[in-house]
């Protein structure tokens, strides 16, 4: 780096002061640099100390290109000040030059500078009210434009071309620093909008469009400019040759984004209005050249104009087509927009989308990574019931070779898409299969017991799944999820497995008790285990022990494995490993305890998978749901009227439905019922647990730790108290609107239960009362010191109209409390950003439930 632009920084130093060359050696280092910038800075301040005001322009252009070079010179502000008072053009330019590198609006200088600008807007130079217009376009605060605004708005009403254009474009400023100030310019900008000179037609149209986005009736005042909008676009798309405006053959682009731009706001939501633009927007599209990036600029305003105004299906459709064009364009940036803006559009027409569908799978191969995620993303909104084998198919090729940042995201996907739109669950538990082949570790827990309570639940295809599931953990143990998989179903159908063999291509292959134990401890042993994948083969494996096929050696070797973990530095592992060996000499009930579970309980999970029973088309919620809340623990929230699809169980009750014993509180308790009442008898005195009728309940392990830890020990609790005979039905009151603004609506439904005192379950619901979307949304809470308070993520940050989000909170108040929030919403409406804070304390008196 030394010496590559030294010379030329001197150079250029010595040109732009005109001043005498003081050094004539290059400078070479950095040090160098500095030192002449310090001495030169001196030099300067001394010059300005000794009010020298013939050189003082030469030192404000020293000073500037110091400042250029990234130095501080915020010390020659004042000077700058001194030129602009001068009476000379050139010291005027300097000095405003100097106000607009060296001033900000933040800073106090700047009070000084308003006089100065007044004068020079009333000045007889055009060229010097320029000076003072582009200046306070540039560093206007708040308060200058409140001082300056009559005169920007006189100066609006110029004879002058010039002064016009540079007016318009300062009450641009002004606007977006006091957007109450707007009334001032409506009339001068509708005069603008009359204007024949290109330049003053654009900064009007521009100015018009900031005061629409700022305030709805400045909507209203300019609709009926609306012909002369259309009048203007179809003058520059039919006009020939004009050298003035030509940009690469096509008549001034920068004005027609503009005055489309213009026409999208006012068409937006009014049909009339849009009806009137209909044919010019059809005009633009179809004779505009796409063959260049100006073309395909105005293309884009046009095609974002036609999804946003009421225009009709046949208009839309030819929107979507260019966006379809823009997917075959060369420039990565073209197929960018048209992927974001596509993903945008295919919930109003998804059939028109459809048709550039194998464009978009093309783009998942691009070598752009941005351009892939957003194929993705598109990808998996035209999965649809009649596409769904084709686009899972394109979907399954990219996870081979996709990165790892998209994996965890594709799996859940595919798998949802699986879920919700299989024809036939072989051909579902095909894919998920495969998806755990590929990128096993990149699957989510809800995913693979989603997978497991499938196979549960589907006895026809247990055999080919645990065959398929035995042929790839054989293959490849490095996929996390398909060990785990594979490892428990393995264990819970051995003997599916070994009755029935392994389906090899057309071949059915035996399978030994022997070969199954092989095949687990090369899973325990492979440097790819880990802590949980040898909990889950050690339960596996105990599992096989109590089949009918396996052979009294095998249950030797089990035995063997499981002593030899007994002393495992995992606690966990060791603890596993210690019960189930002391389950092997309980020969009485080890059969009861080992025995098939019951296909694990139909429930919702976080990440959407609802049934097995597949609906089609987005996922509902359930009306009596089982939902996680934040704590981890499992709340039971019921509908009016119904009841909880878990209601508590006692210890007993849960294990009489594992061992056999009878489902039912009133059954008597002989035959097989008394025979599972032994048993669980006999299994609570194994691991010093007493066994009580009135056990204390017992929640429902989660589908993948509770199948892991199907032996472990309970713990020792207090005394169990008596479980009521039927629990009580949660109670869920109706919403209460909490916020209702700023065409924004929040209303709360609380949901508490009888059986937990002081747990608050609240659900946040946001619609939007307007036309208009509310986007970016933050929605924030706070309670006192005494409550805790938890929130999950909102369900979408952009309120669409007509369409309700949802944010889930959990607060623990002491029973009795009442339950007060302090809430603070952020969000933008119509390009206007709002920042609010309410108190709410709505909540009826008793929804904690009564202290004790």
């Amino acid at each position: 780096m030394q010496g590559l632009f030294r010379p030329t920084f001197v150079d250029c130093f010595h040109r732009a002061t005109h001043a005498p060359r003081r050094l004539r050696d290059p400078v070479q280092t950095f040090a160098d640099e500095r030192s002449l910038i310090v001495s030169e800075a001196a030099a300067i301040r001394a010059s300005f100390r000794a009010e020298d005001s013939y050189t003082r322009h030469n030192n404000i252009a020293k000073l500037l290109y110091i400042q250029m070079l990234g130095y501080p010179a915020q010390w020659g502000q004042i000077e700058c000040l001194k030129l602009v008072a001068s009476p000379r053009f050139a010291d005027k330019r300097l000095g405003y030059l100097g106000i607009m590198l060296l001033l900000d609006e933040s800073q106090e200088v700047l009070t000084l500078v308003t006089n100065s600008l007044k004068n020079d807007m009333n000045h007889s130079n055009m060229y010097a009210v320029g000076l003072a217009l582009c200046t306070f376009a540039n560093i206007a605060s708040e308060e200058m434009a409140r001082d300056l605004c009559n005169e920007v708005e006189k100066l609006l009403g110029s004879s002058n071309t010039y002064i016009r254009k540079k007016a318009a474009l300062c009450a641009l400023r002004v606007v977006r620093k006091v957007p109450e100030l707007h009334d001032h310019f409506i009339e001068k900008t509708k005069a603008l909008l009359n204007d024949r000179n290109h330049g003053v037609l654009l900064s009007g149209i521009t100015l018009a469009i900031e005061m629409c986005q700022q305030a709805e009736e400045c909507l209203q005042e300019f609709r009926p400019m609306l012909p002369l909008l259309v009048r203007h676009l179809k003058s520059l798309v039919s006009t020939g040759y004009s050298p003035e405006h030509d940009v690469s053959g096509i008549t001034d682009p920068f004005l027609q984004v503009k005055i489309i731009r213009m026409l999208r706001l006012l068409g937006r939501n009014d049909a009339q209005a849009s009806e009137q633009m209909n044919d010019i927007l059809a005009q633009v599209a179809t004779n505009t050249d796409s063959s260049k990036n100006v073309g395909n600029s105005i293309l884009y305003e046009a095609v974002l104009a036609v999804l946003d105004i009421e225009a009709d299906s046949g208009l839309r459709v030819m929107a979507i087509n260019i966006l379809g064009k823009f997917l075959s364009n060369r420039d990565n940036n073209i197929r960018y927009v048209a992927l974001h803006t596509l993903n945008k559009v295919v919930s109003m027409d998804t059939n028109a989308v459809q048709r550039h569908r194998n464009i978009v799978l093309d783009c998942l191969r691009d070598g752009d990574i941005s351009i892939r995620r957003r194929a993705l993303e598109l990808s998996y909104a035209l999965i649809n019931e009649s596409n769904v084998q084709v686009m899972i198919r394109e979907l399954l090729a990219f996870l081979e070779v996709a990165d790892n940042e998209f994996k965890l995201g594709m799996t859940t996907q595919i798998c949802l898409a699986a879920e919700r739109l299989a024809p036939n669950k072989r051909w579902h538990i095909d894919t998920v299969l495969r998806v755990l082949k590929l990128a096993g570790d990149y699957v989510r827990e809800e995913i693979l017991s989603a997978f497991i309570r499938l196979v549960c639940h589907t006895p026809e295809l247990q055999s080919y799944t645990v065959s398929k599931l035995y042929l790839a953990l054989k293959a490849d143990v490095s996929q996390e999820s398909l060990t785990l998989g594979a490892v428990w179903l393995i264990g819970e159908f051995s003997t599916v497995l070994m009755e029935q063999g392994v389906h090899d291509g057309d071949q059915v292959k035996p399978v030994t008790d022997v070969e199954i134990i092989d095949l687990l401890e090369t899973v325990l042993h492979t440097p790819y285990a880990n802590a949980v994948s040898r909990q889950f083969v050690l339960t596996a494996i105990t599992k096989i022990s109590s089949r009918p096929r396996t052979t009294e050696p095998t249950r030797q070797r089990i035995a063997s494995i499981l002593e030899s973990y007994e002393t495992s530095t995992d606690l966990e592992i060791q603890q596993r490993a210690v019960e189930f060996a002391s389950l092997f000499a309980q020969t009485g009930i080890r059969a009861g305890v080992l025995e098939e579970m019951p296909p694990p309980e139909v429930k919702s999970t976080v990440v959407g998978v609802v049934s097995e029973n597949k609906p089609v088309g987005p996922t509902a919620p359930a009306k009596d749901s089982t939902l996680v809340d934040l704590m981890g623990d499992e709340t039971t929230i019921v509908s009016p009227g119904g009841a909880g699809s878990n209601a508590p169980q006692a210890n007993e009750e849960l294990l009489s439905q594992i061992f056999g014993g009878s489902n039912s509180t009133t059954a008597p308790a002989t035959g097989q019922a008394a025979k599972g009442k032994q048993s669980i008898n006999d299994i609570l005195g194994l691991f010093d647990s007493s066994s009580s009728s009135g056990g204390a309940p017992a929640a429902a392990p989660s589908p993948l730790a509770g199948l892991a830890g199907l032996a472990t020990a309970p713990q020792p609790t207090a005394p169990a108290r008596q479980a009521p005979a039927a629990a009580p039905a949660a109670s869920k009151p109706a919403g209460y609107v909490a916020y209702d603004k700023n065409s924004l609506k929040i209303s709360l439904n609380p949901q508490v239960s009888a059986q937990r005192p002081g747990v608050v379950l609240i659900t946040a619901r946001f619609e939007v009362t307007g036309s208009d979307a509310a986007q970016g949304v933050n929605f924030q809470a706070a309670v006192p010191k005494t409550q805790q308070l938890q929130m999950q993520p909102m369900s979408s940050a952009d309120v669409q109209p007509g369409k309700a989000e949802t944010q889930m909170m959990r607060i623990v108040a002491p029973p009795g409390a009442a339950i007060r929030l302090r809430l603070r919403i952020g969000f933008t409406i119509a390009g206007q950003a709002i920042q609010d804070q309410v108190d709410f304390s709505g909540f009826p008196a008793g929804l904690t439930g009564s202290a004790s």
